[in-house]
């Protein structure tokens, strides 16, 4: 659903907005359980689109909130992109096909 994907990005923006000031250890561990909640509720088969958006905009949350703490250094991708290799999960699908799931559950 966009509107609950929406919403939690939302969420993800205001917190990584409100505690920017704590290091970035703290940071990547709060957002990959983020991430991965996410991941653990919605990964079915057909919805890697969606993960991956919501990846994608989780990691430009992280980097704006990063890039926002100091007004002299600027942190460049290089850099960034390995802080997300080491601490946000890749998409990965978790659960089966839901007609698998239900005729394991209900078979003829």
């Amino acid at each position: 659903m966009p509107k609950r994907l929406r919403a939690k990005l939302k969420e993800v923006r205001q917190t990584l907005h409100r505690c920017r000031h704590l290091p970035v250890p703290t940071h990547g561990v709060w957002l990959r359980r983020v991430v991965q909640g996410y991941f653990n509720y919605h990964a079915i088969p057909g919805n890697g689109a969606a993960l991956d958006a919501f990846r994608t905009q989780a990691v430009r949350a992280w980097l704006h909130a990063l890039r926002r703490r100091s007004q002299r250094h600027r942190l460049n991708w290089e850099r960034f992109g390995r802080l997300v290799n080491c601490w946000i999960p890749k998409v990965t699908f978790l659960h089966p096909y839901p007609n698998e799931r239900f005729f394991a559950k209900h078979p003829r």
